[in-house]
């Protein structure tokens, strides 16, 4: 079947999934057919998680479904059922979620207004006899302050879980940010620069919490052994075939990624603000996010954008302190405010540089009109 979308204009998103040549992935697909193994902890699903830890230089890797999973698995193998996790307000709402759907409160904590990272300077004072852990995000790949996350959860005993999401490459101090922490997760769903098309992994400092992972994932037994309560979070063949073929390309994808960030930042650097980045920082690009003066002016651009049929996205909004459902409301001035201005611009590998032109110049253009 030949199915076509007839009248769809050209549209520019924020993001776009990398694809592989389908010859690639056939041939991987190919092999699955032959052996009839589409599950259950299959040959692929084992040599990506060894091809990963082999380029990322870490181990205790366990892919799994999706990255909101994966935090869910991260609490449950540190025991982590009841209390308070503090966390961060500017982040996908897959963070709270991941807290709130496993029985414990989340508490905010402001951020860093240059950095975006959960402000460590305002950790302790949120600290209860019921904090249990510290779930810190890496926002847009950039590090949170990890040594002193350390430092504080040492003092206090308690857990770090990093939501490392948008962290896939990034290397942070000679070794990957995803090796920080008790336990570090990653999201490998289609919108990321390495993806299985859906997936996650968890990343375990330990081998006893690497094992319990493990379990856990796949219903809590081995055989007709129940060990404990489990959940199904394994992921297919078929995911971890794309992850086996994208993975010889991330280097390349990371290589274009910076040149459109350049060309963007030759455009932009004097018009917004961006985040700051730490030294000792190899980055990965993951996304484009730009401060602006005022929501007015946010929403301005991107009505300019939607007219030209491009589409940025408001990464992240609202401040997960405002959505109602969440139960522990708090003020978090910076976050709520940073969440209202901040936008992030379309960047993938095959995104053309007179589009990154045109969309840096609408920007500016926009920008220098309100002036």
């Amino acid at each position: 079947m030949n199915i076509k979308i007839k009248g769809m204009k050209r549209m520019i998103n924020v993001t776009k999934p990398f694809l592989p040549e389908i010859s690639e992935y056939i041939e991987v697909l190919n092999e699955i057919w032959e052996r009839g193994w589409l599950t259950n902890q299959g040959p692929c699903v084992q040599t990506l998680e060894k091809e990963i830890g082999e380029y990322l230089d870490i181990s205790n890797i366990n892919f799994v479904t999706n990255g909101t999973i994966a935090l869910q698995l991260a609490l449950k193998a540190l025991d982590i059922t009841e209390g308070e996790v503090i966390t961060t307000p500017f982040s996908y709402v897959a963070t709270t979620s991941s807290i709130m759907l496993e029985g414990c409160t989340p508490v905010f904590v402001d951020i860093n207004p240059e950095t975006l990272q959960i402000d460590t300077e305002l950790i302790e004072e949120k600290i209860t006899a019921n904090t249990k852990a510290i779930m810190a995000v890496h926002v847009f790949g950039l590090p949170c302050e990890v040594d002193k996350i350390e430092e504080i959860a040492k003092k206090y005993n308690l857990a770090v879980i990093y939501d490392a999401a948008h962290a896939f490459g990034v290397i942070y101090k000679g070794k990957s940010l995803l090796s920080y922490g008790d336990s570090s997760t990653c999201s490998f769903h289609a919108t990321k620069l390495f993806h299985t098309v859906e997936g996650g992994c968890v990343v375990s400092r330990s081998d006893q919490v690497h094992e319990k992972v493990d379990l856990i994932k796949r219903f809590g037994h081995n055989g007709d052994d129940h060990i404990c309560l489990g959940t199904n979070a394994k992921n297919s063949e078929l995911h971890a075939a794309m992850g086996l073929v994208n993975l010889r390309h991330v280097d390349e994808i990371i290589r274009k990624r910076q040149e459109i960030s350049e060309q963007y930042d030759s455009i932009l650097n004097s018009y917004v603000i961006f985040p700051k980045k730490p030294e000792n920082l190899q980055y990965n690009y993951a996304y484009y996010p730009i401060i602006l003066e005022s929501e007015k002016l946010l929403l301005a651009v991107m009505e300019e954008m939607k007219n030209n049929n491009i589409f940025p996205r408001r990464y992240f909004f609202p401040s997960l302190n405002d959505i109602d459902y969440v139960g522990s409301k708090s003020e978090c001035k910076i976050s709520s405010d940073i969440a209202s201005r901040i936008l992030c611009l379309p960047l993938y590998p095959e995104l053309d540089k007179e589009d990154v032109n045109k969309i840096g110049e609408i920007v500016k253009n926009t920008i220098c009109s309100a002036l």
